[in-house]
């Protein structure tokens, strides 16, 4: 193997491919990415056995040809390189490196020993805007919560309707919705029929989300019973540029539209600035369930904070906002509450809340296409 290709593109991919490749004792080969010199192109690949990732470079191929090498090692050496083509040679049991007055070799490992990663080979697929996915996916990824006992709520829940595309995440304690509109965002599909929801792991949905957050151009998604595939094209070439499948979560998930509350009692419109801020310095004074009181008063137009902890002391702050509504007096784990301002984007956020410690919901302001349900703690 022989081949000739940019250091900052081969750089670039690496970055990305070392969250998926393993450091495994057990398990060397998944320490490993593989590469092929192919014509025309490099081919590299990371697998950890749940998630794949081929992605493919123009390059000059001299000698085609494919080895497996210390991905982690690999990665380092090339941040002292200058910027300028890098050679790789495969030779006997090392790959050699050639770029500007470096020069090394990496011992290898056999290419046939690295893990085959499944392509589904089906032609129907949905056709999505890959910034509009992934922004969608890392609003709601970090919610779900590891669960042996419910493995359902570990992933990430797609649907894949007629006009829309929703995902949701929840650990039971609150819940992340995001809809992806197909007159405002356009998608398409082909071959598909009817809806189609599925469930991936958690770390697929960041990783996923990861690789091709930065695009601008469309994906294809792709799924099987038990897989799901994303693959998009390279810009300069109708070539295929990255391919990232990842193994599906077995199981029902739940009917969580059943617990998004359809009415409220009181509803806050305030500054998502000052809201972050008041939240904030208030968690300072919270006790050890993360507690911070939250008053209404729709009369003075009013949201107060309360926080309160027997070893440090107490606070008080209170924010003007638009309010309607029933008074009320309501706690909440302030991370929990914290965790949902940060994904919306607007600059002011509907607050909803209900009486008899039911769940308030956030949203963007003029924005339906996203919701986060918290649940109140209840009072002891």
């Amino acid at each position: 193997m022989k081949t000739v290709l940019l250091l900052e593109k081969l750089k670039q991919v690496l970055q990305k491919l070392e969250k998926i490749s393993q450091k495994s004792l057990t398990h060397p080969i998944l320490n490993t990415i593989l590469i092929k010199a192919e014509k025309n192109f490099l081919n590299i690949s990371a697998t950890d056995l749940e998630i794949g990732i081929k992605w493919w470079a123009l390059a000059k191929t001299e000698q085609e040809g494919e080895t497996a090498v210390p991905l982690h090692l690999f990665s380092s050496f090339l941040n002292f390189l200058p910027n300028k083509p890098i050679t790789l040679h495969q030779k006997n049991n090392y790959l050699l490196l050639e770029c500007g007055p470096y020069k090394s070799q990496i011992k290898t490992l056999p290419p046939e020993d690295f893990p085959l990663i499944p392509i589904i080979q089906n032609k129907n697929f949905i056709e999505l805007k890959t910034a509009d996915f992934c922004q969608g996916l890392s609003q709601v990824a970090e919610i779900a919560s590891p669960s042996s006992a419910r493995p359902e709520i570990s992933g990430v829940f797609l649907s894949f309707q007629k006009e829309a595309v929703k995902m949701a995440a929840t650990d039971s304690f609150r819940l992340g919705e995001k809809t992806i509109f197909a007159e405002e965002k356009g998608f398409s599909a082909k071959g598909m029929e009817g809806e189609t929801s599925l469930i991936i792991p958690q770390k697929a949905a960041r990783e996923l989300a990861g690789v091709f957050g930065e695009g601008n151009e469309n994906f294809k998604f792709s799924f099987s019973p038990n897989q799901i595939m994303v693959e998009s094209q390279m810009k300069e070439t109708s070539h295929i540029e990255t391919i990232f499948v990842s193994r599906l979560i077995e199981g029902e998930y739940p009917a969580y539209q059943e617990i998004i509350p359809k009415k409220h009692d009181t509803q806050i419109v305030a500054p998502k600035g000052e809201f972050i801020n008041h939240l904030k310095a208030a968690s300072l004074f919270a006790g050890k369930i993360n507690e911070v009181t939250i008053k209404v008063n729709a009369k003075d137009s009013k949201v107060e904070f309360f926080s309160q902890n027997q070893d440090l002391g107490e606070h008080r702050s209170s924010l003007q906002a638009k309010a309607k509504g029933a008074p009320l007096e309501i706690s909440f784990n302030h991370r929990f509450l914290a965790a949902g301002l940060a994904q919306i984007k607007s600059a002011e956020v509907i607050f909803e809340l209900q009486k008899n410690e039911g769940p308030a919901v956030l949203k963007p302001l003029g924005d339906p296409s996203y919701l986060y349900v918290v649940m109140p703690i209840k009072a002891s």
